[in-house]
């Protein structure tokens, strides 16, 4: 009876981890710096706050062209990629400075939730926020977020 009663706990608690995976994942916090955008920043901090991508379609297709997407993007290679969660670097042309591309697909919400931070200095001059909205333009052609 005991043992059955472990056994029911064991797979609600792996059930319940399932149904919360995607809210378990959060992208890293942006520093005080101007040089990170996140899309789970307070919409009211406009320095680091950028909306995420709203999926139009199936959530796999989304994740596929966005995959795509950052593989045609100059100088940026994947270095982590999951069903939902991928890590990419981006590095400068003259200087080699390395940005972190962090991204969370949210099946649940429809959402790809995205951040794009400079590893080192304080005014990334727009880059990381202009990099984000390249992908969402990318995207947008390819019908597969609004």
């Amino acid at each position: 009876m005991f043992m059955k009663f472990k056994l029911i706990i064991f797979m609600a608690l792996i059930m319940t981890t399932q149904a919360n995976a995607s809210a378990v994942l959060k992208l890293p916090p942006c520093v005080n710096s101007p040089n990170c955008v996140s899309s789970q920043a307070n919409p009211l901090d406009e320095r680091h706050y950028i909306a995420p991508f709203k999926i139009s379609g199936t959530p796999a297709a989304a994740w596929l062209a966005l995959r795509k997407a950052i593989q045609k993007q100059d100088r940026t290679t994947i270095t982590h990629d999951t069903d939902t969660s991928l890590h990419a670097t981006a590095v400068s042309l003259v200087f080699s400075f390395v940005d972190d591309v962090d991204i969370i697909l949210d099946v649940n919400a429809g959402l790809i939730h995205i951040r794009s931070a400079s590893r080192v200095g304080h005014s990334d001059f727009g880059v990381n926020r202009r990099r984000i909205e390249a992908l969402r333009t990318q995207l947008r052609k390819a019908n597969v977020v609004e």
